[in-house]
């Protein structure tokens, strides 16, 4: 088994707003200096999850330990391309061995386990706005429906902060384990202050993120071909530019 020598994050710095448009052009230019194997690479990923979620509960025990090490291949893949390397098949497996491994799927597992919270809490808001509709319904109270239906907006609200939660943390997790070696839990705790710190570009950054998924979801839903792997190249421009490398 490889060894890993753990050592800290770093402090990642704080980088201006307009950054947050700057990394969908860098994650571009990377992505045509080969786009033909990266489209190809975003389709084995997606026929991996797919297949994946086929089998019952197993697949999406599997899905979610196992994102972090395909993010962490893709990181790798990344550099390797950034630094004149040929992209093969291949890389997408490159951080499946020895304890980089290990690392990353503990990050899946944190990451599994926030996203287990995060469901228990909406589960519980949602349960309470059912119970109070069914009662608002049975009463004929206008009121108990509307107070209700409230409720089951705020679980959503609670849903979509907390996921942002989440991502803050698991963002530039699998790149600090594969380029850093950093430790799980201190990988996603400098993720989160990352992305708080550079909240600004992040939402310029997510503002961008939203218009392209949108118009990759017109024709078909064809355009996920090719940002799937542009986003994945964007996390990669994104940590290097706040963490130096």
């Amino acid at each position: 088994m490889d060894e890993m020598t753990t050592r800290p994050a770093g402090e990642p710095r704080n980088v201006e707003a307009g950054r947050g448009t700057g990394w969908w052009t860098e994650g571009w230019a990377l992505f045509t200096k080969n786009a033909g194997l990266w489209i190809v690479l975003g389709l084995i990923l997606l026929v991996v999850f797919v297949v994946l979620s086929f089998i019952p509960f197993i697949g999406w025990l599997a899905t979610s330990l196992l994102a972090p090490v395909f993010i962490g291949s893709w990181m790798l893949a990344a550099r390797k391309v950034e630094g004149g390397g040929t992209l093969e098949v291949g890389d997408l497996f490159l951080a499946f061995k020895g304890e980089q491994m290990t690392q990353l799927l503990v990050v899946g597992a944190l990451l599994l386990a926030g996203t287990f919270v995060i469901a228990l809490v909406v589960g519980m808001l949602g349960f309470g706005a059912a119970a109070g509709m069914m009662a608002g319904d049975h009463s004929g109270s206008a009121g108990g429906m509307m107070a209700a239906a409230g409720a089951g907006m705020l679980a959503f609200l609670v849903m979509m902060a907390l996921g942002v939660l989440v991502a803050m943390a698991f963002w530039f997790a699998p790149a600090l384990v594969v380029f850093r070696n950093v430790a799980p839990v201190d990988a996603m705790k400098s993720s989160f202050a990352a992305c708080l710190k550079n909240i600004v570009p992040m939402l310029v950054y997510g503002v961008l993120y939203i218009l392209a998924a949108i118009v990759a979801s017109i024709p078909f839903g064809l355009g996920w071909i090719v940002l799937v792997p542009l986003v994945l190249l964007t996390i990669y421009v994104s940590y290097k530019d706040i963490y130096g490398a």
